[in-house]
């Protein structure tokens, strides 16, 4: 029987970049969107159903892997990475708001992961290596390519697979490299095993090739007429494959048997279930899945739905190639059978050129598309290593050779412009002009879907439903979406801190700076590779501001409602404020980000410092949660004397953090003191200064303040990345002595007084390892004092948190010191 759609899963709001299908019943997707969806099949039909929405990055998250059940963790681990560089690890049986683990070491996008059945996780890059994780903790780094790891294999526990834009494929026992296969013309970006054979790869240049573990190609499988992203195998041994084609492919005896048809511009991943289901994950946002069974196909309707999208997707000439419309036959020409399945075939149907494809399965030609004339690329494109949606050749000078310009439509022109200049030491006064040249000639193609069919995966109020219940909350640190209700919510992901990037990193889709991974010691290594100094900061800039503004809108109206209250609501100008406030933040937030029509100014801050010294404590969480992304995204708003003082004074006011500690605390009050600690880990950004003001100084102050052992889990892990983020400022620049020791004290209290979270327990090791850097780096050692009680403490870690990447930084923090 031919494959036939059967589930369509449509939660994502972004492209779905990861897809992993581990049983009959679970399906697990990433997305740009930033989320990862565990989605669990319907007891009651045969409908997959999201059952865990996982804030799993505050940016793109573009690979996925699961780990299978222990008897600890009943439902096994979610595995996700994406551009914060962070490999995070969620348990599926009770994920909470922040991984229960995040591996670091990568310093640049982590675009591919694989487990084995024991949980040995191994990871790619674009940071050219790929990292083997053992127990959570980094075994070993394989070191090796020219440019980055696309694909990722574990043959076993010993040996793995890597794959390269360097167009190479290199096998690994443990951390040697024992042979590099060469044949693939472009970047190789999957891998997938082939039983009793060895292995299949698939690549830019359009081919999956079968090779023996020993180096020889078996046969070379070619049909797909663009990029081949992924490739699963069917329990039958048949191959998948997905590409920029908008194809998925199957391919059985080395022929393609079936070509499925796709109504998007991109087919990024595909996953084959136990029981031969497809999974596929695309750019239009959805998740799909094909069945071979009958009894599981959609219904009659649903599947001509689908066929009658596939048919009215605009498919641009690029991806087709030139068509002169004099030359091509009519409707007639159909008559004639395709030879091979997924041949193309051009008509003319009066003034339309119309592409159909030949599917095996049916014995019928498929219309698949209009071909039209469009601006923009048919197929990514390859610059040093990395994917872009254009690569522009830039004129700068007459007999100089061009400049090259990669951009991504998802990025900020601006940011793209100043990355060029920035690469090719040219003046900024160039800027405005290289971001007209960006926009006129990034016109985009619509292909197939229109937005209305995308759900919120944040607020999941208005046009999501999830009919699964939230997940239990074991504990405190569990929390509600305060805006909904509904479903937990999160500024952003607690991200571990990071390690050294290269030092000319820019984050080619917003080509701002940002935090990278540091990596977990080695476990079987004999030496543990170097983390220490770990330069950039966490921030928490994820939000649904649309959320947030129709909660602060809700809030205001039920004061105004009310007699006894109407004197608290907003005064006209500022609801002004606050509007003009949430207009500069939309698109800054949009994807692709956009600039803001007009600045912010003194006026809008003092707003928010009027309206949180009103409002009642159980309403002031929307506006705490706008601080956060006002201090994260406009830090020069605070740039009038005396103003950042005031605002944090403000901030600490709302959130009751001078009341007493006695616990349990209210949750009104635990959820504005988890707001107010994300807005001082943004405080405490690149570019931050600590020697402006005395805010550095109030804010340790007010830190010292709280019992740590009544501030729950998700509190501790933001209170050590804080003090992670004020060592990330003290590596370049010495810090005032009563600011460094009031930052270390901070420190040594996490470090003697947590029993049970390593998490915090390894951020605050790596801020002490960054503080023990830079007082080396400055000359400035740690008082007599100070040091004897962080060697002291130092020595008792282990024996409290027996984890190889505690021991491991530990040792290293000892050495510095």
């Amino acid at each position: 029987m031919p494959y036939k759609l059967s589930a369509t899963l449509a939660a994502h709001s972004a492209d779905v970049r990861a897809v992993a299908s581990p049983s009959n019943d679970l399906v697990l997707s990433a997305s740009r969107d930033s989320t990862a969806i565990s989605w669990q099949r319907s007891t009651d039909e045969p409908i997959f159903v999201p059952a865990n929405i996982l804030r799993a990055g505050s940016r793109y998250v573009n690979s996925i892997a699961y780990i299978p059940p222990t008897p600890d963790v009943p439902k096994g681990y979610v595995v996700t990475g994406g551009q914060d560089t962070v490999v995070n690890v969620f348990r599926l049986d009770n994920p909470g708001d922040d991984p229960d683990f995040s591996l670091l070491g990568h310093t640049e996008n982590v675009c591919a992961l694989d487990t084995t059945a024991s949980g040995v996780i191994i990871s790619g890059s674009w940071d050219r290596t790929a990292k083997v994780w053992s127990n959570f903790a980094l075994t070993y780094d394989l070191k090796g390519h020219q440019q980055s790891v696309w694909a990722v294999l574990a043959i076993d526990e010993q040996q793995f697979l890597t794959g390269s834009a360097d167009k190479t494929i290199k096998i690994w026992k443990e951390h040697k490299c024992i042979q590099t296969y060469q044949g693939h013309r472009d970047a190789v970006r999957g891998l997938v095993l082939i039983p009793d054979i060895g292995f299949a790869s698939c690549s830019n240049d359009s081919e999956i090739r079968v090779w023996t573990l020993g180096g020889d190609v078996v046969y070379t499988l070619s049909g797909h007429t663009s990029f081949v992203y992924s490739l699963s195998v069917l329990p039958n041994g048949d191959i998948v494959s997905g590409g920029e084609d908008r194809s998925v492919r199957v391919w059985r005896d080395g022929e393609c048997s079936q070509t499925i048809v796709h109504p998007a511009i991109s087919v990024w991943a595909v996953s084959s279930m136990p029981n031969g289901d497809i999974v596929s994950g695309c750019s239009d946002g959805v998740v799909r899945i094909f069945s071979a069974s009958e009894e599981r196909w959609a219904s009659a309707e649903d599947l001509s739905e689908y066929e009658q999208r596939v048919a009215s997707t605009a498919l641009p000439v690029q991806q087709v190639g030139d068509v002169k419309k004099s030359d091509l036959p009519g409707l007639e020409a159909l008559d004639v059978p395709g030879k091979k399945s997924g041949e193309v075939k051009m008509v003319k149907n009066g003034a339309l050129v119309e592409a159909h494809q030949w599917d095996s399965a049916s014995n019928a030609w498929q219309k698949i598309g209009d071909v039209v004339d469009a601006v923009g690329q048919g197929r990514k494109q390859l610059y040093q290593g990395k994917e872009y949606d254009y690569v522009f050749d830039v004129d700068i000078q007459d007999g100089v050779p061009p400049l090259k310009l990669p951009y991504n439509v998802t990025e900020n022109p601006y940011s793209s412009a100043q990355r060029f200049l920035a690469a090719n030491e040219l003046p900024l006064t160039y800027l405005d002009e290289v971001v007209r040249f960006i926009e006129r000639n990034t016109a985009g193609v619509n292909i197939g879907t229109s937005g209305s069919e995308y759900v919120d995966p944040y607020t999941g109020a208005s046009r999501y439903q999830s009919s699964v219940p939230s997940a239990p909350q074991a504990d405190t640190s569990m929390y509600v979406d305060p805006y909904t209700g509904a479903s937990r919510y999160t500024g952003t992901p607690a991200s571990a801190p990071s390690s050294t990037p290269a030092t000319n990193y820019m984050d080619p889709f917003t080509g701002a700076s940002r935090y990278s991974g540091a990596p977990a010691p080695a476990q079987v290594a004999p030496v543990a590779p170097a983390i220490l100094p770990v330069p950039k900061a966490i921030t928490f800039k994820q939000a649904n501001v649309a959320a947030m503004q129709n909660k602060v809108q809700q809030f205001d109206d039920d004061l105004k409602n009310e007699i006894s209250t109407s004197s608290l609501a907003m005064y006209p100008e500022e609801a002004t404020a606050l509007e003009e406030i949430f207009s500069h933040l939309t698109p800054l937030l949009s994807t692709p980000p956009r600039r803001p029509a007009a600045p912010l100014s003194e006026r809008h801050v003092d707003a928010i410092i009027q309206i949180l010294g009103r409002w009642p404590i159980s309403q002031r969480f929307p506006v705490i949660d706008l601080s956060r992304l006002l201090t994260g995204f406009c830090p020069s708003v605070f740039s009038a004397p005396g103003l950042r003082e005031r605002f944090l004074e403000a901030l600490f006011e709302a959130s009751d953090w001078s009341s007493s500690w006695s616990t349990p605390l209210p949750k009104p009050r635990e959820t504005n003191i988890l707001l107010l600690l994300r807005t001082l880990a943004n405080s405490f950004q690149e570019g931050t200064r600590l020697d402006e003001g005395t805010w550095p100084t109030k804010v340790f102050e007010g830190l010292s303040q709280a019992p740590y052992t009544t501030l729950n889990k998700t509190h501790r892990v933001v209170l050590a990345t804080i003090l992670f983020n004020v060592s990330c400022l003290a590596l370049s620049a010495p810090s005032d002595a009563s600011i460094r020791s009031k930052h270390i004290s901070l420190i040594l209290r996490i470090l003697e007084t947590e029993r049970s979270d390593s998490e915090a327990v390894y951020r605050a090791l790596v801020a002490l390892g960054n503080m023990a850097h830079a007082c080396k780096t400055h000359g400035a050692p740690f008082a007599a004092a100070q040091a004897g009680e962080i060697k002291q403490c130092l020595q008792a870690l282990p024996g409290s948190f027996p984890e190889d990447r505690i021991r491991n930084i530990t040792r290293e923090i000892g050495s510095l010191l």
